[in-house]
């Protein structure tokens, strides 16, 4: 009965501070109950703020609540809870480190100070108060945290009159790199397709350009990181950014074969590392045929075997 009450009083709250429909849930109530850290026996004045990420929250609910959320749920967690407490200013991200990358393991939340306050107030005299006090703050929170979130992404210039934003991180750098240093110097005047972003995984996309070279993309396909159209060859030319992830080996090779199996532009594979000690790591992996691109020495490509450098194979 404790739990029970306690998670009704959490939804009470979340309805009360005006979240959407999707987030009036038991599994957002229990999402902030582990923010709170506040179990069954404790009372609302007794919440805290602990740094926690999304596994540590589903273990909090199964130990503290009886709720035992099956691995595959982290997502849901992160993408239909987490994400709306943050874009409302209910919780933090990061507050340790904002410029981690938004896939790194050690992301973590946090309760806002303000929300902290309130939700301490919950079922005392003054909650009344404090809750009217919150709400008509809640807007400029929501504007601030938004800005300082967006002063973290990395900007990436695409023409001289068009940039993109991608997510923090080691990444999203290599990626700005690739498009501001090795595109002028080995495909001048190319045409961005594609980029990933750890955050969206379709950060920028264009459909129309690769349609018209006789490729649909089915989505449950892995994209190279980047893509890029060199017009005057009628290349495609397929980057993989190692920063975490592997090179563009054997496998990877033949997944990009047929990933891109209908282009009618030839395909030219490029790996690029952010310097020549990560690259070493790599090096036994990587696949022939392909260019690699170290971005600390940016004006030398290295050429895996064949009979062309930089160019399509049949």
């Amino acid at each position: 009965m404790a739990e029970q009450t306690r998670i009704a009083e959490a939804l009470n709250i979340l309805t009360q501070l005006g979240m959407p429909r999707a987030q009036q849930n038991e599994r957002s109530a229990l999402t902030l109950l582990a923010l709170l850290n506040l179990t069954p026996d404790k009372a609302w004045m007794q919440a805290e703020a602990p740094l926690i990420g999304i596994t540590p929250i589903m273990n909090f609910i199964s130990q503290h609540y009886s709720r035992h959320y099956a691995p595959n749920t982290r997502e849901t967690i992160r993408r239909q809870t987490m994400h709306q407490f943050v874009a409302a200013a209910l919780a933090v991200y990061n507050p340790d480190e904002p410029k981690r990358p938004v896939n790194s393991p050690k992301a973590v939340y946090q309760i806002e100070p303000n929300t902290l306050a309130l939700v301490q107030s919950f079922g005392a005299a003054h909650w009344d108060t404090q809750l009217k006090e919150y709400l008509s703050m809640r807007q400029t929170l929501i504007e601030r945290y938004a800005g300082e979130r967006k002063q973290l992404f990395v900007p990436v210039k695409v023409t001289s009159n068009q940039s993109i934003v991608l997510s923090p991180g080691a990444h999203s750098e290599l990626i700005k790199l690739i498009i501001e240093e090795f595109t002028p110097r080995f495909i001048p005047g190319c045409q961005l397709v594609y980029v990933g972003d750890t955050g969206d995984k379709w950060g920028y996309f264009d459909h129309e350009l690769l349609r018209g070279l006789g490729i649909n993309v089915d989505t449950h396909g892995k994209m190279p990181d980047v893509v890029f159209y060199a017009q005057v060859k009628h290349w495609l030319v397929l980057v993989e950014a190692v920063t975490s992830h592997g090179p563009i080996n054997a496998k990877r090779h033949e997944e990009l074969v047929q990933l891109f199996a209908n282009s009618s532009a030839g395909l030219v594979y490029v790996t690029a590392f952010p310097s020549k000690k990560l690259l070493m790591r790599h090096l036994a992996e990587i696949a022939w045929e392909t260019e690699v691109w170290v971005a600390d020495a940016p004006s030398h490509l290295i050429h895996f075997d064949g009979e062309r450098f930089l160019g399509p194979y049949n």
